[in-house]
């Protein structure tokens, strides 16, 4: 069977011509894999589905969808069942550190089978990312600063993206929809588990909590911007992330963020200039079941810096980079926007953009009073590259932004040379990177 799907990718181009054969897996709660289906579809491509809980079911509503209903130790067996009836060519897949998608990629990748991934951009708004292999801290890409500077020499100048409108509202509710179809069709997949740390109606409760406290929380951001504006010495930006993101689960050492805050408001407090403010910043999806604003409080005080430390929840990140010293971030993609605004970034896990020239390479410890802004030619390669290998106009949630988002995954998909671009040398510098951080 192995020898079926080597010959499969072996003919890349012939594949490309004949019709490729897509098997699609978890998405997030989006239309935008039955779009993109669909589209590949009508070219004359094959196109399968595995749904594993009712609300993968409600969001393909299209043909050659079959169920997984078995024990996770069972899955890998089942997926290279399929790959093998189907002469899949390549997987679909949405999120590359979900247990059942890193042993769909393992059983993938050693039949030859391309997997592509998608994620939220890199560089936002307007853009989503598609990898192949995988994203963030399982990129291809090397960290290698020669090697940008060489593949930006063959591209063209960057042209300004079309504006992209997502709905968020759009997105709340097709979460609500993919919920509860997954909770009414529960029975019928009995050992399926969520990869998310709370169930949705823990998340959801804790939500409406966060919506009823948003008048105050609107008087204190107030309050607490005029704060940095008075800040003698300026301030330094902590972007946090969500628990429930896989870059701070799997490509951090840290493994949550409130280790992270806690190293950070530690380093600050002993090492950072006395008249600097240190402002710890929400995500603007975080779902409030931890309250951050105490914990920074507690550990504030803790450190003997309680005068020192801002808590930002809301507001847009321009705001708060506006007049910051550097960025501190686990491997946010706001540590790109610093980085694109020329301030130094100093990140605490793996992240695409950690590579010389462009963020500290130093510790944390020192990237207080040493931190010095990215090399502007660098990260223009970085860019350049990234937006070329990397990055689709669109967005996931909202009907212009997901048909923008499909004729530039579709033209992607077709294309196929991505992998072709990076040499072994190139993934084996990237792999040896990532490895000197866990």
């Amino acid at each position: 069977m192995a020898g079926v799907h080597s010959s499969t990718f072996d003919g890349g181009s012939a594949a490309a011509s004949q019709g490729r054969r897509l098997l699609f897996l978890q998405a997030m709660p989006t239309a935008f894999f039955r779009a993109l289906a669909r589209e590949l579809t009508r070219r004359g491509h094959k196109c399968h589905r595995i749904n594993f809980n009712g609300g993968d079911r409600l969001f393909w509503r299209l043909p050659n969808g079959v169920d997984f209903r078995g024990r996770p130790e069972e899955w890998p067996g089942f997926l290279a069942q399929r790959l093998a009836a189907w002469r899949t060519t390549d997987v679909v897949l949405a999120g590359d550190e979900r247990p059942l998608h890193r042993a769909a990629v393992r059983v993938a990748t050693s039949r030859g089978v391309r997997v592509h991934v998608f994620e939220e951009g890199y560089f936002r708004p307007h853009w989503i990312t598609h990898e192949l292999g995988g994203v963030n801290g399982n990129s291809r890409l090397p960290p290698d600063p020669g090697w940008f500077r060489r593949e930006a020499a063959c591209l063209p100048p960057l042209e300004p993206p079309a504006a992209v409108r997502t709905s968020f509202f759009r997105r709340s509710i097709d979460d609500v929809l993919y919920n509860l179809a997954a909770l009414a069709w529960q029975r019928r997949y009995p050992h399926y588990r969520t990869h998310r740390p709370w169930p949705f109606y823990v998340e959801y409760a804790s939500w409406l909590r966060r919506i009823a406290r948003a008048p105050l929380a609107k008087c204190r951001l107030v309050r607490n911007r005029r704060r940095l504006g008075c800040a003698a010495g300026g301030h330094f930006l902590f972007p946090l992330q969500l628990d429930s993101d896989y870059q701070v689960r799997r490509h951090s050492p840290h493994g949550a963020m409130a280790p992270a805050l806690r190293d950070v408001i530690r380093s600050f407090a002993a090492r950072a200039p006395a008249d600097a403010v240190l402002a710890v910043k929400a995500h603007p999806l975080d779902n409030a079941m931890t309250n951050w604003r105490a914990l920074a409080r507690s550990l504030a005080v803790e450190h003997g810096v309680a005068d020192r430390i801002v808590y930002l929840a809301g507001g847009s990140l321009e705001s708060a980079l506006a007049g910051c010293r550097g960025v501190v971030t686990v491997n946010s993609t706001a540590g790109l926007a610093a980085l694109a605004q020329g301030l130094p970034v100093i990140t605490l896990g793996r992240a695409i953009y950690d590579i010389a020239g462009l963020t500290f390479g130093g510790s944390l410890d020192n990237f207080w009073e040493r931190a010095e802004p990215p090399d502007r030619t660098i990260f223009d390669a970085f860019r350049r590259v990234v937006m070329d290998r990397t990055q689709i106009n669109g967005g996931f949630y909202g009907a212009a932004a997901v048909r923008r988002a499909v004729a530039g995954a579709v033209a992607k998909i077709e294309r196929g040379r991505q992998d072709e671009a990076l040499g072994a040398d190139d993934r084996l510098a990237r792999t040896a990177a990532a490895t000197t951080v866990v």
